[in-house]
């Protein structure tokens, strides 16, 4: 045995018997922490090197990430800290009490580091193949990750205090109250993950909006106390995880996954300028090749009601049936976006009236772009208008619009 052989070597050069014993076992002891410190210079050294050359020749991710997360480090630190305590209980089963105390308490706590980085690996790589129907599981790690760590303090305290852990459990039990107010953020977080989760109601790379927090824009990152969401002028916006539970939020993931994304947007027609259609506007209309079939077999329904209710159009212009400019303008519209190759057909497809204003009368396109891209969907919208606003005048119509300055210097100078 080691200690006795240290011990007949120091009595071998005179030292008492006494204190050959004491001197025995702290020798032993140094040697001890030597010989594990040895160990882990071999094997950071070399061991190490040897596992970072086979992981970075496989073509799999999760040993880069287990590699990148510091999980083999972790490991290879329990090997000496193992042999510590192995070597101590071997030379003095009743002796080096409190270092075994610290050496078991330091294991248990490279132990719960190595749990999280395994899980860190873990989340890292499932989030980096994570397509846009898979849900995020940050949140749920990270949980774990706390519930790791408390634990893990809950048996170093009963190490260090050499007490039954369950005794522990009891004393927090009744620590309740504290408990929930120290980590309150963290619970509601908790809580609030497995929500988000379970609902699917928010993933990494949805754009959502949350005025209150002045957040709009793409979750960037999910975890138990936030969420990070990168806004369009590039700036982060941390909110924390219940609040998405507890206030409302839009999320545009509902839009990216389907066929199109939505135009809805008026414009304001004079209600003055509208009128019934002459044999003059008929004709002028005819011409135009959107309008051609519509007005020609519109007018010819009109013309067959009106017979056959033997209906005078001579005397005034309300009797009977008859086209006016804007329905026809309306018709314009209808035809001219379904022939417009970028927006939706399958879609909702609407020209409408809305309810008249003192701004004028709402003429409400509600249509889908067949393109969801943010800068695509802002230009179809923009050519669109801009084609509606030139050719307004062509119906014998006019976009009302507030006088401006120059409107009413112009009126002064009359």
């Amino acid at each position: 045995m080691l200690v006795k052989w240290i011990q007949d070597l120091l009595i071998s050069y005179g030292t008492p018997e006494a204190s050959a014993d004491e001197f025995a076992l702290v020798i032993s002891a140094a040697l001890i922490f030597a010989v594990a410190y040895a160990v882990y210079w071999i094997l950071k050294n070399y061991l190490l090197k040897v596992i970072r050359r086979i992981t970075e020749k496989t073509s799999n991710k999760w040993d880069d990430k287990l590699m990148e997360s510091r999980v083999f480090h972790r490991l290879l630190r329990l090997i000496p800290l193992t042999v510590i305590a192995i070597g101590l209980e071997r030379i003095a089963p009743g002796g080096f009490v409190l270092i075994k105390r610290v050496v078991f308490a330091v294991i248990i706590f490279i132990g719960a580091r190595t749990v999280e980085a395994f899980l860190n690996a873990v989340s890292d790589v499932y989030h980096s193949c994570m397509d846009e129907h898979r849900k995020p599981i940050r949140p749920l790690f990270q949980a774990l990750q706390l519930v790791t760590y408390f634990l893990a303090s809950i048996f170093m305290i009963s190490v260090l205090l050499n007490k039954e852990p369950w005794g522990l459990f009891t004393l927090l039990g009744g620590m309740t109250a504290v408990t929930m107010l120290v980590f309150k953020d963290s619970i509601l977080g908790f809580v609030a993950g497995i929500q988000l989760g379970a609902n699917d109601m928010v993933r990494e790379g949805d754009w959502i909006e949350m005025p209150k927090y002045g957040a709009d824009g793409d979750v960037i990152e999910v975890s138990v106390n936030t969420v990070k969401v990168r806004n369009w002028d590039k700036t982060i916006t941390t909110i924390p995880t219940y609040a998405l539970i507890s206030d409302s939020f839009k999320n545009w993931r509902g839009m990216s996954e389907s066929g199109g994304r939505r135009i809805k947007r008026s414009i304001c027609i004079d209600m003055n300028t509208v009128q019934f259609a002459d044999e003059a506007m008929l004709e002028k209309f005819q011409a135009m090749e959107l309008l051609k079939d519509y007005v020609v077999k519109t007018q010819e329904e009109i013309n067959a009601a009106n017979a056959e209710k033997n209906i005078d159009l001579s005397s005034t212009m309300v009797n009977g049936r008859r086209q006016t400019n804007l329905g026809i303008f309306r018709a314009y519209l209808e035809n001219y976006l379904r022939s417009n190759p970028k927006i939706h057909k399958g879609m909702t497809f609407l020209v409408r009236h809305l309810q008249p204003t003192p701004q004028g009368l709402p003429i409400e396109i509600y249509v889908f772009s067949a393109d969801k891209n943010w800068a695509a969907y802002e230009s179809i919208q923009a050519d669109i208008f801009d084609h509606i606003l030139a050719a307004i005048p062509e119906f014998g119509l006019r976009v009302y619009q507030q006088p401006s300055g120059n409107d009413i210097a112009a009126l002064s100078i009359r």
